[in-house]
């Protein structure tokens, strides 16, 4: 279950987050959410 939470991002991190985003939209030429961009990268690291 997903769940709604606000957080402040700097601007560095953001545009990492973009390009990593990116690259996967690229990849697989599909639709992929910056929030699923976040978790994904929130999993990998935690």
């Amino acid at each position: 279950m997903s769940k709604r939470t606000t957080i402040l991002i700097d601007g560095d991190l953001d545009k990492k987050i973009r390009e990593y985003q990116a690259k996967i939209m690229k990849k697989t030429n599909l639709s992929y959410s910056y929030s699923k961009a976040v978790n994904d990268l929130l999993r990998k690291v935690l």
